[in-house]
């Protein structure tokens, strides 16, 4: 079954946030190559590479829980103008860096913590806005087409990065990463108002609390944070991708491989119809990241570029499967009032393991070879994501609930 494109033609502030946000995801992952690209020319190391991660880390830890409990208490599209212009300043930053002789490696650094810091607003906003304007029956198809927005920004942000990169450098790239916050811009900007939030508390460390509270008492929202941590801390290669490019052929490669993931997140999630027919949603993400972990390894295997770009496809396939069922879980079992504070948790959540699992990447490269690297992590990938399937019972037993009505937004033309 196709996916299905129903709440883009039923809900008119939906689309207009969904098409606005593709265009920046794009811009933003031509940046994602970009960036790590640009300081392993600068460094030609793996190391550096990998520490970016750890330098972004302290940002999302911190100003997720932050950011979460700001969008449960302000109007979260006026949140998320503020955090796109914020990030176009930063886009703005790394291009006149990049234009200089001798670019300044510390710089790229600290614009980066400060944009991921940015992100700690921006991703808990949209997220707790897109569950205020569908309707409760058309959160799978939701889900489905938020993981085929991130699949087509995945695979055409980064082959256009790298095309940009070999052909004008790393300036030209954050150049349009630029020029398409500024059609996201436009596109929150002609939404209707939003909603005033359900809570009318000033955020603050007592919002914070209660988040991190409600969480730990619902173990399926335990289990698809402790899941995809475990499988990406360990299987997330990406920060070896510079290296592993110079090797095969230059910026365009670093392209493919960058976008070799998401090539398979957008063939699954085009097909992803058959998931709204899974009913054990926890048993999906674990099945699905182990999967994960099988094509990393066997990525790690790969005697050549286009068998490594195959394995890598069928690891964004799985990835896209866990990150489907993820998010419809979140959706289904967290009220509106808490989501900002939820989605928060939840970006440090899937953020922490592919921070943490390109700093483990660089080191242990560095220490041995990216080969050793990719296949140790695929190896501990699968035993982590079995034992976890193990040691949360609740989890993985955790199917969906019966079927709620609940007044949402109208649906427009």
């Amino acid at each position: 079954m196709l996916i299905d494109l129903t709440p883009l033609r039923r809900y008119r502030d939906f689309r207009l946030l969904f098409l606005g946000q593709l265009v920046s995801f794009l811009g933003s992952m031509i940046t994602y190559v970009a960036v790590p690209y640009q300081v392993y020319e600068l460094t030609k190391s793996n190391l550096m590479v990998g520490l970016l991660g750890t330098v972004q880390l302290v940002p999302v830890l911190i100003f997720g829980l932050v950011g979460g409990s700001v969008a449960d208490t302000m109007d979260r599209r006026k949140l998320l103008l503020v955090s796109e212009a914020l990030l176009a300043l930063g886009a703005l930053g790394l291009a006149l860096n990049a234009a200089l002789p001798q670019p300044s490696l510390w710089f790229i650094f600290i614009l980066a913590a400060l944009m991921q810091t940015v992100n700690g607003f921006h991703r808990p906003a949209m997220d707790a806005m897109t569950q205020k304007l569908v309707r409760v029956e058309d959160l799978p198809s939701v889900a489905a087409l938020g993981s085929l927005r991130y699949s087509v920004g995945a695979v055409a942000g980064p082959a256009l990065g790298g095309l940009l990169i070999a052909v004008a450098g790393t300036k030209m790239a954050y150049v349009v990463d630029l020029v398409s916050f500024t059609v996201s811009l436009g596109a929150l900007w002609m939404m209707e108002r939003m909603p005033p939030p359900e809570s009318s508390r000033e955020s603050g460390l007592g919002l914070i609390l209660e988040g991190l509270r409600y969480a730990m008492k619902r173990p399926e929202l335990i289990g698809t944070y402790v899941v995809d941590i475990v499988a990406m801390t360990f299987a997330f290669p990406t920060a070896l991708f510079p290296a592993m490019a110079e090797q095969w052929g230059g910026a365009a490669v670093a392209g493919a491989l960058f976008s070799a993931m998401s090539v398979g997140s957008l063939v699954m999630t085009t097909f992803s119809g058959w998931t709204a027919r899974v009913r054990r949603r926890g048993a999906a993400v674990v099945v699905a990241a182990a999967l994960w972990g099988l094509a990393v390894l066997g990525f790690g295997f790969a005697p050549n570029l286009p068998l490594a770009l195959f394995f890598l496809g069928l690891a964004g396939a799985a990835d896209m499967v866990s990150g489907l069922f993820r998010g419809v879980i979140w959706n289904e079992t967290i009220p509106n009032e808490l989501r900002g504070r939820m989605a928060g948790i939840e970006m440090i959540s899937y953020m922490t393991g592919p921070l943490i699992g390109n700093a483990r990447a660089g080191w242990v490269a560095t220490l041995t070879s990216t080969r050793m690297s990719v296949i140790s992590g695929g190896v501990l990938c699968v035993v982590g994501v079995v034992l976890c399937g193990f040691l949360l019972p609740a989890f993985w037993r955790y199917a969906a609930p019966k079927a709620e009505q609940r007044p949402l937004p109208t649906p427009e033309a």
